[in-house]
């Protein structure tokens, strides 16, 4: 398989740990950055990343990267992105922006013109623009801008890797999912030693503490946004979760919360 460049997101002091855990999956060129991780890796990894990764946000793909000095620039390089090679007119899409500039300093203009763009692309080479859903798209599009360097990604992910699927209400304060095995990760927990956690809330730190002992996987009961895209490659995807559901335990210890 091709390799490729991707990025993992995560919360800030949890990039180590993240690194860590791409290294056991067999990441390489790993590379620690400001509250994400930089890595290479073909589809085989970026699908296990997905399923496997307890301290990831999101796995982004990089596809562009680009300067711009103002609104018109933007719109035209956005535009000269071949986006059909993505995904079709047919399909829909949504952008998320993070900005930190002093020339764009509004995130939602940077993603109404970089709409613009990618729609007016479509209409002039179909004759009809992809509608865009900010709910459930079926290609999202991440957009990174550092002053005028801009990077453009698919995002694999969809929703935030901390929606593991396993939640069917949230408490008042529900600690983030991520943080929470990141907590565990940082505390080396044998996973043989009793776990208690006498201030349970809602019980997200259990709960991530017996999948991280059961050697569940954290996506096993969610889909994801590469399950869209136009290379999606079904007969890896569904291998990859039956070897992972085969290796599931059960836990050694006792895990307790109150």
């Amino acid at each position: 398989m091709i390799e490729f460049e991707l990025v993992a997101t995560t919360l800030f002091g949890l990039e180590e740990i993240l690194a860590k855990e791409l290294n056991q999956l067999g990441a390489t060129d790993v590379q620690v950055i400001n509250r994400a991780v930089k890595f290479r890796g073909n589809n085989n990894l970026l699908y296990r990343c997905n399923l496997h990764l307890r301290t990831a946000l999101k796995i982004l793909k990089p596809i562009e990267t680009f300067q711009a000095r103002n609104e018109e620039e933007l719109y035209k390089k956005i535009k000269k992105i071949p986006w059909d090679d993505y995904f079709s007119f047919k399909n829909s899409f949504a952008i998320d922006t993070v900005v930190y500039s002093e020339t764009f300093r509004h995130s939602k203009y940077v993603a109404l013109k970089s709409k613009d763009a990618i729609a007016d692309r479509f209409r002039e080479t179909f004759g009809i623009r992809p509608s865009v859903d900010t709910v459930s798209p079926d290609l999202r599009i991440n957009i990174h801008l550092a002053e005028t360097h801009f990077t453009i990604s698919l995002d694999s992910s969809g929703s935030p890797l901390s929606n593991r699927g396993y939640r069917q209400e949230g408490s008042r304060a529900p600690i983030n999912e991520v943080l929470a095995a990141g907590m565990i990760f940082l505390s080396e927990w044998d996973k043989k030693t009793t776990f208690l956690d006498p201030m349970c809330g809602s019980g997200t730190i259990p709960i991530e503490a017996a999948m991280i002992a059961g050697n569940i996987p954290p996506g096993r009961m969610r889909s994801f946004g590469f399950e869209s895209w136009n290379d999606f490659d079904e007969k890896l995807w569904n291998a990859l979760k039956t070897d992972a559901e085969s290796k599931i335990i059960s836990p050694e210890c006792k895990i307790l919360g109150r």
